[in-house]
């Protein structure tokens, strides 16, 4: 335990070495290798970001935010060129059929509350299928955007008001009531759309 704690430490150490010089735009940077590359501490850095100059905190979730958009950038491009043969063969045709059908009723939705979601969310297949599915790509990069933005100003705001220690605890439980969770945010997002759908059709009929 001694060894691990030392090894998380040294860790730690290293990556402010590295984040320091660029000021802010080191949220932007971690974002982007987060999003295109390996799955990084994003929330305890941006949390770290928040608590040690909350004056800027609308900075940093904003650089966030766009560097998850830019980064997922990479995900996009493989999936464009090979995501639907890869999904074809990791998917039965039901469950293949019904996530097409998804992005076909509601891309921006299916995209944007994923990214609203910390780990462990599947997000990187999420791009995958958006690109796959052919999702336009300025909706793909706001729907990612908006979807982050939310995510961390959230993140930045819990903060503020309770520390940097609310990191961990909100991990601790978002992981063990996953699918909870998920099917409570699936629900908000049906009844989002149902409700601007109604609205619109009153819209068109007035």
């Amino acid at each position: 335990m001694h060894t691990l704690k030392s090894i998380l430490a040294n860790s730690t150490k290293w990556l402010w070495l590295v984040l320091t010089p660029l000021g802010v735009w080191g949220a932007f940077a971690f974002a982007a290798v987060d999003a295109a590359l390996i799955p990084m501490p994003l929330d305890a850095v941006i949390a770290a970001y928040v608590y040690k100059d909350p004056h800027r905190f609308l900075i940093y979730v904003t650089l966030a935010s766009a560097g998850s958009a830019i980064g997922s950038l990479l995900i996009y491009a493989i999936g464009y060129a090979g995501g639907e043969v890869f999904l074809r063969k990791r998917l039965s045709p039901e469950r293949f059929e019904k996530i097409h059908a998804s992005f076909d009723r509601h891309e921006f939705w299916t995209v944007m509350f994923p990214a609203m979601l910390p780990p462990p969310t599947p997000f990187k297949a999420i791009v995958l299928a958006a690109a796959a599915f052919e999702m336009r790509l300025s909706r793909f990069l706001l729907a990612i955007f908006a979807g982050r933005f939310l995510r961390f100003l959230l993140l930045a705001i819990l903060t503020i008001k309770f520390g940097p220690q609310f990191v961990q605890l909100a991990g601790a439980i978002f992981s063990r009531h996953l699918t909870l969770i998920l099917v409570m945010v699936s629900s908000l997002a049906l009844i989002a759309w149902l409700l601007s759908r109604r609205q619109k059709q009153a819209d068109a009929s007035s």
